[in-house]
């Protein structure tokens, strides 16, 4: 890396334009530093657009300690970050762009049109007023012989020798908007600890459904259920059958638990409540009614209310000797058991675990291999879960970044 120039404004060169990227790219511009971004895609932001899909949840309202609770064994190094740049800090970032926000019922924040793209639009907006140079269909490569950065472009390969850089290229998952992992090569050519890529906040496969399952029920929701991995709280919520087995919202917020266990173990088994509200002695006690001539499928509806989905799922998890005891039939449907055997394809999961480990970089996430490199956002070995603390820690990550740029720069100069 060169020195910082006495007569001109040092320069940046930020990879990845994403969340963690435009954020160090804002906060570098305030600074007076020249600022170019190159991002690989045909528009920055992709992924950042898709979360919007469906509703823009750009954070979470929670109180802090939760909040850092969701970060599991990463807590540790994401604290600092939050406390910077948490949840409140974030919305009124929001706010100044000219978004209003708004409190969900879950707690999750977000803007009132519930859109990604108003929001992106006022933010490149700042950016470019502010001097940041956006590259797109610029493709990171690595480094030459020289430490120059390596970039394709529609002209061809060019080198580029920034004073600093910053990597913010995502993680491994969805790969068509250019979180493809392919960074992790030349990191690990330069010997910057990396933590294996993983899925996280995705699906899961069963050894086997039945063709029953899988022919009138993929695709079908349980809804009011509550899933506990080992002797954790169940945990209240939803998920979706697929035909390879199960995913979904209360899935994804049990994703790193039930991975690692697959990963130790070659199996996790989920417990299923079905009945989350009642506890196990009033559903035996409306098992033991007298069902007279009606099936058991229709005394399961009439005295439970489990039918369809639920039903069938009680069918394919529980011996059919079970059905004749309803004490037995009750704690199946307190506590069904469902072996997931792995991972749906990482290039699935809505984000991943693993990448450059915290333990590679120092405090201001400076690789400590590579004096001047930094990095931020979903490259960091962290992960998750759903509900707005993804893209926090990757707002969180990218403004920590940039501010650990700016001042690397004054100390060098």
């Amino acid at each position: 890396m060169t020195q910082p120039s006495t007569s001109l404004p040092p320069h940046i060169a930020i990879i990845g334009g994403g969340p963690a990227g435009l954020m160090a790219a804002e906060v570098l511009s305030q600074a007076g530093i020249k600022v170019d971004l190159y991002d690989g895609m045909p528009s920055v932001g992709r992924k950042f657009l898709l979360a919007g899909v469906g509703g823009m949840n750009i954070t979470h309202s929670e109180a802090y300690p939760a909040f850092l609770s969701r970060y599991a064994e990463r807590a540790p190094q994401i604290a600092p970050l939050l406390r910077s740049f948490g949840a409140d800090a974030l919305c009124q970032w929001i706010h100044d762009l000219g978004i209003e926000t708004f409190v969900g019922s879950s707690g999750r924040v977000f803007p009132t049109d519930m859109k990604a793209a108003p929001l992106l639009r006022a933010w490149l907006k700042r950016l470019r007023d502010a001097g940041v140079v956006i590259h797109t269909r610029h493709r990171w490569l690595g480094w030459n012989e020289h430490g120059d950065l390596r970039i394709t472009s529609p002209d061809g390969e060019i080198t580029v020798k920034p004073d600093a850089t910053l990597l913010a290229l995502g993680g491994g998952s969805w790969s068509r908007l250019g979180s493809d992992g392919a960074w992790m090569l030349p990191l690990e050519q330069r010997g910057v600890g990396l933590a294996p890529l993983q899925p996280s906040n995705c699906g899961f496969e069963v050894q086997a459904w039945s063709e029953l399952m899988v022919s009138k029920f993929a695709g079908a929701p349980l809804k009011n259920i509550a899933i506990g991995l080992n002797d954790d709280i169940p945990r209240l919520g939803e998920c979706v059958i697929t035909a390879t087995g199960i995913e979904g919202s209360l899935i994804y917020a049990l994703s790193a638990p039930i991975r690692e266990a697959i990963n130790q173990h070659s199996s996790a088994t989920i417990h299923i409540d079905l009945l989350p509200g009642r506890p196990v002695d009033k559903v035996e006690t409306a098992l033991k009614k007298p069902r007279g001539s009606r099936s058991m499928s229709k005394h399961l509806h009439s005295q439970l209310g489990i039918d369809g989905v639920k039903a069938a799922l009680l069918r394919e998890l529980t011996a059919a000797e079970c059905f004749a005891d309803p004490a037995l039939l009750a704690k199946a449907i307190k506590a069904l058991p469902l072996t997931l055997v792995k991972t749906r394809p990482l290039d699935e999961a809505i984000s991943s675990a693993g990448g450059v480990t915290f333990e590679s970089m120092d405090e201001r996430l400076m690789l400590k291999q590579l004096p001047g490199v930094f990095c931020a956002g979903e490259m960091l070995d962290w992960e998750a879960p759903t509900g707005g603390y993804l893209l926090t820690g990757c707002f969180a990550s990218g403004r920590a970044a940039g501010f650990g740029m700016v001042e690397w720069l004054q100390r060098k100069s």
